[in-house]
């Protein structure tokens, strides 16, 4: 019996032991999770962006054509856009006129060779039905819609007079963008967007990391520039307004 009973202990002693060692492992795998959760929260992104590049996109096919995930897709969006470029700018083509000679030209090929093939016993060709996806404008549609009205919030924001900061930085951008648009046409402006939005994106998607350092140093400095042009400028500026010249006097 007490053989039996000496034996019972020393089973009960080695489960006590198990759990107690899933317990230490169990919370220091909690440690480790909560160490890495706060290390990741410690990554500067661009922007403050907390979603990856292919969100920021709105995901599926037009993040994919951006990101260069399908490259015949988007070789064939940017190869078709820098030729549209080519007539419309260099070779001053007109685009109803473009639009109506490709046309004729598709439209009588075609023709000739589906009638030619009854008489020369050839089967005649093969022409895909072509729609434009509702998924795809949809998606290209909504997030546009999203980044429109950002944009009226931000604009609505800056113009309460509730944030100086962004204030001039939309003033700086304006008139960036102004003297861009004095000296090209709008076209060229477009082009130049598209080359960027097919560029960029997946240059940084690439180098993230580097960038998102580099860029964390840059705002460093632009933050520790302002505070010196706030101290210097700007307070002295605002405190010369008197407190109640926008009030209505009684």
């Amino acid at each position: 019996m007490a053989e039996e009973h000496k034996h019972e202990e020393s089973i009960m002693e080695k489960i006590a032991e198990k759990i107690h060692g899933h317990d230490n492992s169990s919370s220091s795998d909690s440690d480790d999770e909560k160490k890495a959760s706060s290390i990741k929260t410690k990554i500067y992104r661009l922007f403050g962006r907390e979603k990856p590049v292919h969100k920021v996109f709105g995901g599926g096919k037009p993040a994919d054509i951006f990101l260069w995930r399908n490259k015949k897709v988007s070789g064939g969006v940017l190869g078709a856009a820098t030729l549209s470029w080519i007539l419309f700018e260099l070779f001053q083509y007109n685009l109803l006129t473009l639009f109506g000679h490709i046309s004729i030209l598709a439209l009588a090929v075609l023709f000739l060779w589906s009638s030619a093939s009854t008489f020369i016993h050839k089967k005649p060709p093969r022409i895909p039905e072509v729609h434009i996806p509702e998924e795809v404008v949809l998606q290209l549609a909504s997030g546009l819609r999203i980044e429109i009205n950002r944009g009226f919030t931000l604009l609505r924001h800056i113009a309460l007079g509730r944030d100086l900061k962004k204030f001039l930085m939309v003033i700086a951008g304006l008139w960036v963008l102004s003297k861009v648009g004095s000296s090209c046409n709008f076209l060229t402006l477009v082009y130049s967007a598209t080359v960027l939005l097919f560029t960029v994106p997946v240059l940084y998607e690439k180098y993230e990391d580097k960038v998102d350092d580099f860029g964390e140093k840059a705002m460093k400095e632009i933050k520790k520039q302002y505070a010196v042009l706030d101290e210097k400028v700007l307070s002295k500026v605002i405190s010369k307004i008197p407190k109640g010249a926008f009030k209505k006097k009684d």
